[in-house]
């Protein structure tokens, strides 16, 4: 990532990468015509001289001072994450939750004074990696009950510091983002396999703590699995994990910081698995009329053995918004990668069971590729550039008016056509009622021998002056539907302070005792993320 390319501190992105008007042409006329009666109405983007930056509440040591920033870029920058809430704030100007000051650690011996500071005075601290969630993990929204907040920024423990070839395997700081990790990793024809959406601002740290979900759909598809070792900074100590390949000595220590998203510790470093970069691919897309005979050709492949690294099933709606397909099909794109061998028999078979199923497809799908990069056929190229774009288009849409949310979550196959049935349903009936209309689609991102993850777009026209109410009221009605048809509140967004309520009712209580015990031993003080997984002290 160019250091000399400014984000934007209100939404996603750069500043100078956002949607042209002849990009969002086609996708404001789609608009147009499901919401024909809706006022679409651009709202300007903010300029840091517009917002209103509280004083700051805390007065960092002299010791600290090249480590901390007070600037109104920095703590503006470092208030939100990037979900619709943050953004609609952050057109609005409303930057209330700011935190009073952001510290940029150059070492670990650095962060370990940032968090003492915090923790004698009873600071909240904040891990910040690229600030990309969805579900406020990185919102300061405990400012009344402490006596101030401090994001701790890791991006300044960027660096891959060791690489094991032999065993492969790389040692990596906890700050590195996925496009500079990948660039170090390249020159020794490895890879971390690990792309989320987010991948361009998101870092290692972050993937983690919050247990991030990959592209890839099948195998290695969660951070988890590619953990080798952990070392945490704690304000009662630091701890470090040992490296093993896999160990069966009582409970994972690793495991408890994973998804822990920052409030048990910090993660600095971490020895990762690593692979050697693919240089055989294929990919195709299938056409399906009926999305539940879709459903059940992607759970036969999910099933073979065949572990395609794309899985991705687009129902009719999600297609045509994304530009893959506007024929009212649903939309399969399936793809098999390798650093070994050609993939023409795994592509073949995966055909065969999408045909099984009523799947279409070109007789020359399927052909192994070598070393290219965004191969595929047009429909599958034109996902892929959808998927990228598609936070700056989200931002776009956000400031035109309309309510653009995803939500994400995981269910058995045996549940699923009546789950997605009351997941549509509810959602479909909440943002209609508030609205007057409303489209709701769904995806699958991943997929598992015992089930899929769907993932779902509401899309729907808004009154500006209560926007936030009106989503909120939708979430609430999708959450409540997922939980109640047998799904998880989150596959890989995280819980963050949005999910906490129906978070809450899915863990166990005794986890939760377990959890709340293990952040007493860790974080006696409650300073690190007050709000995340539990309530704080």
């Amino acid at each position: 990532m160019s250091r000399d390319r400014r984000r934007k501190f209100w939404g996603w992105g750069f500043e100078d990468a956002s949607p042209t008007t002849e990009e969002l042409a086609p996708l404001t006329a789609l608009v147009g015509m499901r919401f024909p009666d809706a006022t679409l109405e651009a709202t300007t983007p903010p300029t840091i001289d517009e917002i209103s930056i509280p004083a700051s509440r805390v007065s960092p040591p002299a010791s600290l001072a090249s480590a901390i920033d007070v600037s109104p870029l920095a703590r503006a920058s470092h208030t939100y994450g990037k979900s619709f809430r943050d953004v609609v704030r952050g057109l609005r100007r409303d930057f209330g939750a700011m935190p009073d000051a952001v510290a940029f650690p150059g070492d670990e011996a650095e962060l370990v004074a940032v968090l003492s500071w915090c923790d004698e005075r009873r600071i909240a601290a904040i891990p910040y990696g690229g600030g990309s969630s969805v579900v406020g993990g990185v919102e300061a929204r405990s400012r009344d009950r402490a006596a101030g907040a401090v994001s701790i920024d890791l991006t300044r423990l960027d660096r891959v510091l060791e690489i094991d070839r032999t065993s492969r395997a790389a040692r990596i700081q906890a700050g590195i983002l996925g496009p500079a990790l990948e660039d170090a990793l390249r020159p020794h024809g490895l890879t971390l396999r690990h792309f989320p959406q987010s991948f361009e601002f998101s870092s290692l740290g972050g993937w983690i703590a919050t247990r991030s979900g990959g592209h890839y759909a099948t195998v290695l598809t969660h951070i988890d699995e590619m953990v080798e070792c952990l070392r945490v900074v704690t304000p009662s100590g630091t701890i470090a994990t040992r490296r093993l390949p896999s160990s069966g000595a009582g409970p994972s220590p690793d495991r408890l910081f994973i998804g822990s998203e920052g409030i048990l510790g910090v993660i600095t470093e971490a020895w990762m698995r690593v692979q050697d970069r693919p240089r055989f691919r294929t990919s195709t897309a299938v056409s399906f009329a009926d999305l539940h005979a879709a459903a059940e050709a992607v759970r036969a492949i999910s099933q073979s053995g065949l572990q395609p690294t794309n899985c991705r099933l687009l129902d009719p709606g999600e297609a045509l918004l994304s530009g893959t397909s506007m024929s009212g099909d649903a939309v399969l794109v399936v793809g098999f990668e390798s650093s070994d061998h050609a993939l023409d028999p795994w592509m073949a078979r995966a055909l065969e069971l999408c045909a099984d199923h009523g799947g279409r497809f070109s007789a020359e799908s399927g052909k192994t590729r070598v070393d290219l990069d965004g191969i595929g056929d047009e429909a599958v190229s034109a996902w892929r550039r959808a998927f990228l774009r598609m936070p700056y288009v989200r931002d776009a849409m956000v400031g035109l008016g309309l309510i653009a949310e995803t939500f994400e979550t995981a269910v058995t196959w045996d549940r699923f056509p009546e789950f997605d049935a009351r997941v549509r349903e509810a959602t479909l009936a909440a943002a209609t009622r508030l609205c007057g209309a409303a489209e709701v689609t769904c995806r699958f991102t991943h997929v598992y021998p015992d089930g899929p993850a769907p993932y779902y777009t509401v899309l729907a026209p808004s009154r500006l002056d209560r926007q936030l109410e009106q989503w909120m009221e939708i979430k609430c009605a999708a959450a409540e539907a997922i939980l109640a048809a047998g799904g998880t509140i989150t596959h890989h967004h995280a819980v963050g302070r949005d999910h906490r309520p129906w978070y809450d009712r899915e863990r166990p209580d005794g986890f939760a005792a377990v959890l709340a015990a293990a952040k007493k031993t860790l974080d006696p003080g409650g300073i690190l993320n007050p709000g995340v997984l539990i309530d704080p002290a």
